[in-house]
């Protein structure tokens, strides 16, 4: 472990990355990754070049979720399922918040079928309980 002014450091145990690594590891972080913020922000502006999918269980998505998102169930991606999409718009997935793996799930089968993805991180935790953004309520 590191030393620091002569005690042990958990932070400094493996050094940072060099920053080229740093730059790329982050930029690549960002090619995959958006947070409500954002969403909402080009939802706010009119910007519809994308389309949200919420890829939770329908009585999830029926109890609360974003405005304008879809519902789309990760168990459920597939060619068929996904048959009404367009290929050349981006689909940014999410799913409960940061303890759940849905929206990755979705995003890896998402982007083995063709599309472009990425996911909203903090899901509908952050976009209701923290940001407290819109939400509808209903299957519809």
């Amino acid at each position: 472990m590191a030393q620091h002014l002569g005690k042990q450091s958990y932070v400094l145990a493996i050094p940072a990355a060099p920053c080229a690594a740093a730059q790329a590891f982050f930029q690549n972080k960002l090619h995959s990754e958006t947070d409500p913020a954002d969403v909402y922000t080009d939802m706010q502006h009119g910007v519809a070049d994308f389309v949200l999918l919420d890829v939770r269980s329908p009585e999830a998505y029926a109890k609360s979720h974003a405005l304008a998102a879809v519902n789309l169930p990760q168990s459920m991606i597939n060619e068929d399922t996904t048959a009404h999409l367009a290929k050349e718009t981006l689909l940014v997935v999410y799913c409960w918040g940061p303890g759940c793996n849905g929206a990755t799930k979705a995003a890896l089968k998402l982007s083995a079928l063709g599309f472009a993805v990425k996911e909203m991180i903090g899901g509908i935790e952050y976009w209701e309980d923290r940001e407290h953004y819109p939400v509808a309520r209903g299957a519809s």
